[in-house]
This record gives C-alpha cells, structure tokens and sequence, in this order.
C-alpha cells in the first residue's frame, strides 16, 4: 500500500483519482478548498480548506501532515477560465497562473520533505500548454498558465533526479468534465484516470520530465 496524496480532490478528475486509488487499496490523501458528497462518501483522509495560492494555507496543511511519507504527489488542482484576443481579461489570466501555475509548484515545494527515494511528482498540465500543438490559439490564460506548469515539472524532474525522485508531467485527455462542460466528444473521467495511473506506475528516472497523454504517447511541447 503507497500514500498517494491528490489536491482538487472534490469533483472531476481528482475526485475520480481518490476513487480508483481507494478500490485498489492504497491510502489516499485528499486536498481540496471544500470536500463534495461524494468525496466525503469515500471515506479516505480529507485535508479541507486548503488554497494551494496562499503560503499559509499550505504551511498549515505540512503542519497538519506531520511529515507523514508520500509516496505519490498528485498535483491536480487548477482553474479554467477562457478568454479571446477580444476579450481580454488580465486578472483571470492572473489568477489562473496562480493555480496552475505557482499554486502547483507551491505545495510540491512545500512537501519535499514528504517525499524520499522512489517517490513520485505529478504535475496534471494540459495538451493546451503544448505550444507546437497550439492550432487554433485563444485561452490564452489557460494556455500559458499551462505552459509554465510545464516547465515548473521539468525543472523538478532536474532538480530532484539526484534524490530519486521521479516526475511525470501528464495530459488527461479531452474529459468529461465541468471544467469541459461535460463535452460530449470527450472521454470519461475513469478512463481517463485509469491510463493517468498506468502512466504513474510506469514512471521511473529513466523517463523522468516527460510529457504525456493518458494514453501513453509523448507529447510535443
């Protein structure tokens, strides 16, 4: 049994992570501002009220923590909030690198001393923060908050190779989701989570600092 702790654990992806880690009997942590039903119903360890944007809020949950070991960081938490050349609004471009961005290189900082030799960093970006594969522009936000999520993972994925630490830097895939307005076009979240968690398991130092789908192909950056 490996600790696996998830932020933006209440709905969607992150929910669903708690979920198949919870079946398959590992011990799960869940982070998130505010805990739904569902992830109430699951029965794991909630660590609520946490704002990976506010340094406090972070210290009071290493606080909280204890130095418990963790095997898996899954850093899921993040925002969507879209916006055209048009339309420009620059506290939501901000904010959303606050959150994805900043707030995700924030709590992996703050819980290395959580981590050892053989633990695992998961940086949960976005095909969106490709810029080879950047076709139809917009979302520009997103899109560059993602970019820099990116190569806060390869930074990392440097930095921390020499205490055996691996980080994988993953695309879910196009999901169903709120934060996709449940798109019909899209995959669903237990599909999703389940090549997320084949591509975990597959991580090691050999392929550290990757850029992956869920589905396994290397992604352009």
């Amino acid at each position: 049994m490996a600790t696996y702790l998830v932020t933006g654990a209440n709905r969607g992806i992150g929910l669903e992570f708690c979920h198949q880690l919870k079946e398959r009997g590992e011990c799960v942590i869940a982070v998130c501002r505010s805990a739904s039903e569902e992830l109430n119903n699951l029965g794991i360890s909630l660590e609520t009220n946490v704002d990976i944007t506010s340094d406090e809020s972070v210290s009071n949950l290493v606080e909280r923590l204890d130095g418990e070991p963790i095997d898996v960081l899954i850093n899921n938490a993040g925002i969507v909030e879209r916006t055209s050349l048009a339309n420009l609004d620059f506290e939501s471009i901000r904010r959303q690198f606050e959150v994805n961005a900043v707030g995700s290189l924030r709590i992996t900082q703050a819980l290395l001393p959580n981590l050892r030799k053989g633990s695992k960093v998961i940086i949960m970006t976005s095909r969106m923060g490709s810029i080879e594969d950047n076709t139809s522009g917009g979302s520009y936000g997103y899109r560059m908050s993602k970019v820099a999520l990116s190569m806060a993972g390869k930074s990392l994925s440097v930095d921390l190779k020499p205490q055996g630490i691996a980080v994988a830097i993953l695309h879910p895939g196009l999901v169903k989701t709120r934060m996709t307005n449940f798109t019909n076009s899209g995959i669903t979240p237990e599909q999703s989570v389940k090549g997320l968690l084949t591509r975990i398991e597959e991580l090691n130092l050999e392929n550290t600092g990757t850029f992956w789908h869920s589905n396994g192909e290397v992604l352009p950056w």
